[in-house]
């Protein structure tokens, strides 16, 4: 499973880049890749990070499975309704992972070094420092004790996740009407790129992993901008 997860991530990352190239939203002065050689380096850990914490992962969803606790062990739900309630779980604490990353001192020391990018494209995905990950990771546990979890749904959450984070921050131009269509309920390249803007207040809005509805039903959501006057990276330390 990992193995394949892995492939997937090598073969989307590779087809966003080669898009990138054909249809840009911007056009980055300078080399792609020296850009993007600090990016992948911190993936490298990246993915070290999740492996290692995947044991912790599988720790829980384990203890929870086998002693039959949680909402799944007690309600009787078609397979496909447990996927769907699963994702969208493992999405919803996803949600509140970022937004406490914001709105905390430490949390956002950590989280700054993935705004601090000021040439967003698909490499800025993984440009994470290692205690965001395991903040982010430790998020996901609630939902796996709470709904009791099997393993394998929380593998197919993250594959969405990872899969989802490279088309969100690739550079890429998507037409403004697909996006607003498709961001009703997913969360796309053009809702996500304002959460990389320099201005604080649309910095701060726009947290939503996979699914859009997270910050509109709590009110952190903001439109998509005009990207000829959106400047990426910070200006000055947030949370507020």
């Amino acid at each position: 499973m990992l193995t394949i997860r892995l492939l997937a991530l090598v073969a989307t990352c590779a087809v966003l880049w080669s898009l990138e190239s054909l249809v840009p939203l911007y056009r980055y002065p300078g080399h792609r890749l020296r850009h993007a050689l600090p990016n992948i380096a911190l993936t490298v850990i990246l993915l070290a990070t999740n492996l290692a914490l995947s044991f912790l992962v599988a720790l829980a969803s384990s203890f929870v499975t086998e002693r039959g606790l949680g909402l799944f062990a007690i309600v009787a739900l078609p397979r496909w309704a447990e996927v769907v309630l699963a994702i969208a779980a493992l999405d919803f604490f996803a949600y509140v992972a970022h937004l406490s990353m914001h709105y905390s001192f430490l949390g956002w020391r950590f989280h700054r070094i993935h705004h601090s990018d000021e040439a967003v494209d698909v490499t800025t995905a993984f440009r994470q420092h290692p205690a965001e990950t395991v903040w982010r990771t430790l998020w996901q546990l609630p939902a796996i004790v709470l709904l009791g979890l099997p393993l394998w749904m929380v593998a197919v959450y993250l594959a969405v996740s990872a899969l989802n984070a490279q088309l969100e921050h690739a550079n890429i131009r998507v037409a403004e009407r697909l996006d607003r269509a498709i961001r009703w309920l997913f969360v796309t390249p053009n809702m996500h790129k304002v959460h990389h803007s320099r201005w604080e207040r649309e910095t701060n809005s726009n947290y939503a992993n996979v699914f859009s509805m997270w910050d509109r039903m709590f009110r952190t959501y903001t439109p998509a901008v005009d990207f000829a006057t959106l400047r990426y990276g910070l200006d000055a330390p947030t949370p507020r």
